[in-house]
């Protein structure tokens, strides 16, 4: 197999660039004998240096007026516009995304620094109270060095939702990016470390171990996390021990509701925006959708002949809808998910068209699938698919499809569908999720001022929007003058 190495990644750590013992292989999930660079495995004393450093430097980060704060985490952001042009086409090579994937990642990336720039003067201000017997000021003060580990589908802005927040508000940062999409991230890190003080920003590399290392260090004193539950449920375990505080984006199984007095054409091509984008590989895909038995059909086989349209191929070939699936363990899950609904009797229709067939052996490619005839219990309608497949469900009553939406233990996003907008709100009102989106469910549905994350196995806390997310980032100091 030929292997071509283009860049290598170190640690950085205090500003500096940490070469390690050993080095693991980063491949194209598209062009699999392709290596697109090696990076540096971290181990745990790895992990205590660059929390180290991060700590000595939050000791004079946190007094950095807030407006001085703001001023440089502007400079970052406009390192991020600057390192577009130069990191998205390596991003999509590392991730699998198509290209305008990648600079939605990117643009949505230096949204989110540009947005927590505008709100931290006004959100860090304190609160002065005073009546005839006492002065009470109500303070914000940094929590200190803050854990963040992200996951490889949209790297950008997912590491920009922890490290905005935190550097607005007085605190540094650990940043350890996914092992299968590390290389972009890290280069852009270093980038953006640069017009920073020294230590404010750290990159580490690795495995569990350096995971675990990080939650568990007892200078961290918060851990933002996204990736799967299962992962999350560690990581909270890990925080626990010395009562870190957590923000965790979990998985999601997103339904979509679609009630009957849609008009079916129209609405389609949004809603498969919500099913297709990133190969499924978003957490708030739509991941089921629920359709009135009395327009199953109609719907199932309009829904077809729009995705039959999708073209499937490397991400940086401009006629691909979307690209390979990230990486062996998630490829390998989705095609045994396929084949299991398959020996179950479920009708599924494989649409689409393989560009560049002969390459197929050599990535990760599935085409979309189509699945109807399945259950409520079906596997593929009760677990988060992560990738080009998507079951289509009947439902008689508006009260029975509320109650086959809230059946799961996910709650992260969803959607509601209907040209009638008050009794889609109705609807969506009753539907437990952290989000429900109406007539949309896409990147288009979010807004940067929206709170974002999930219930009950989807996560704890928010991301996104000001007071609740920035809230999450400080301790609230109460200083009382008796007079």
């Amino acid at each position: 197999m030929e292997t071509l190495v283009k860049s290598r990644v170190n640690l950085l750590i205090n500003n500096q660039e940490v070469l390690t013992q050993n080095y693991f292989e980063v491949r194209d999930p598209g062009k699999l004998n392709e290596v697109i660079g090696e990076v540096a495995l971290g181990t745990s004393e790895d992990v205590n240096n660059a929390v180290k450093a991060a700590h000595s430097a939050f000791l004079s980060w946190k007094n950095v007026s807030v407006q001085e704060r703001v001023r440089l985490v502007l400079s970052a952001a406009k390192v991020l516009e600057d390192s577009m042009s130069e990191l998205k086409h390596l991003l999509v090579k590392e991730h699998g995304g198509v290209l305008w994937e990648a600079e939605t990642d990117f643009y949505l990336g230096n949204g989110v620094l540009n947005y927590y720039a505008s709100v931290a003067e006004s959100y860090m201000k304190s609160e002065q109270i005073e009546d005839k017997t006492s002065w009470i000021s109500i303070e914000k003060v940094p929590k200190g060095v803050v854990g963040a580990i992200v996951p490889w589908n949209m790297p950008i802005i997912l590491t920009m939702m922890k490290l905005a927040p935190a550097l607005v508000t007085g605190n540094t940062i650990v940043i350890k990016p996914s092992p299968t999409a590390p290389i972009a991230l890290s280069i852009l890190l270093k980038n953006m470390a640069r017009v920073l003080p020294d230590g404010v920003i750290n990159v580490i590399h690795g495995d569990a171990e350096v995971g675990s290392a990080l939650t568990q260090h007892p200078l961290v004193k918060k851990i933002a996390f996204t990736g799967g539950t299962e992962t999350g449920k560690a990581v909270a375990t890990n925080a626990a021990n010395s009562f870190k505080s957590v923000t965790l984006e979990l998985g999601g199984n997103d339904p979509a509701i679609i009630l009957d007095d849609v008009k079916v054409e129209n609405i389609i091509p949004k809603l498969l925006k919500g099913v297709y984008t990133r190969s499924g590989q978003i957490c708030f895909a739509v991941k089921r959708i629920y359709v009135q038995e009395n327009m199953l059909d109609k719907f199932y086989n309009t829904f077809c002949e729009f995705v039959d349209e999708y073209k499937v191929g490397h991400g940086l070939d401009q006629e691909a809808s979307f690209g390979p699936l990230n990486n062996k363990k998630q490829y390998e899950f989705v095609n045994n998910l396929i084949e299991k609904e398959k020996q179950s009797g479920a009708t599924i229709r494989k649409l689409g068209k393989k560009l560049d067939p002969d390459g197929w052996k050599d990535g990760y490619y599935i085409l979309p699938h189509v699945v109807k005839d399945v259950t409520q219990s079906s596997s593929i309608v009760s677990c988060e698919q992560f990738g080009p497949v998507i079951p289509i469900i009947p439902y008689k009553t508006v009260d029975g499809v509320i109650k086959m939406a809230n059946d799961s233990e996910y709650g992260l996003g969803s959607s509601v569908w209907s040209s009638d907008v008050d009794n889609a709100l109705k609807v969506a009102r009753q539907v437990e999720a952290g989000s429900t989106f109406i007539n949309t469910h896409s990147f288009d549905s979010l807004s940067l001022g929206m709170p974002f994350g999930g219930v009950k196995n989807s996560g704890i806390g928010r991301e996104l929007g000001d007071e609740l997310t920035l809230s999450a980032y400080v301790n609230y100091h109460s200083i009382r003058y008796l007079k």
